[in-house]
């Protein structure tokens, strides 16, 4: 059993910064890649940023620049650093772990529950 626990967000005033995480335990064999993602107020779920297993990272042109991810593999985290935030930036944003079970041969995706990004004045 796989357990993805998410913290973070909260109301920021633009130009702020915001740091959000998320852990994964249980029984799991090997992480491929792990990334965050957000859905904006009446949008689709877009990629915001990943990072795979070699530690190559990808960022969406909307936060490069501005946003890091990175990852701690003691103890399977992941983090998204968010600076300079715009009121754009507003969402709900989302980790995601692609992951092998230790019970199972293929790759699944697994999401944490979502945590509120609001950046108003």
């Amino acid at each position: 059993q796989v357990q993805i626990v998410e913290s973070g967000g909260g109301l920021v005033q633009p130009g702020g910064s915001l740091r959000l995480s998320c852990a994964a335990s249980g029984s799991i064999f090997s992480i491929f890649a792990m990334g965050w993602y957000r859905q904006c107020p009446g949008k689709e779920r877009e990629l915001v940023a990943n990072i795979n297993k070699g530690g190559s990272t990808n960022y969406a042109n909307s936060v490069k620049g501005r946003f890091t991810i990175s990852r701690d593999n003691a103890n399977n985290t992941i983090n998204l650093l968010m600076n300079n935030l715009k009121p754009e930036d507003t969402a709900v944003y989302y980790c995601n772990y692609n992951i092998r079970p230790s019970n199972l041969p293929t790759r699944i995706n697994y999401w944490g529950q979502g945590t509120q990004v609001t950046v108003s004045s």
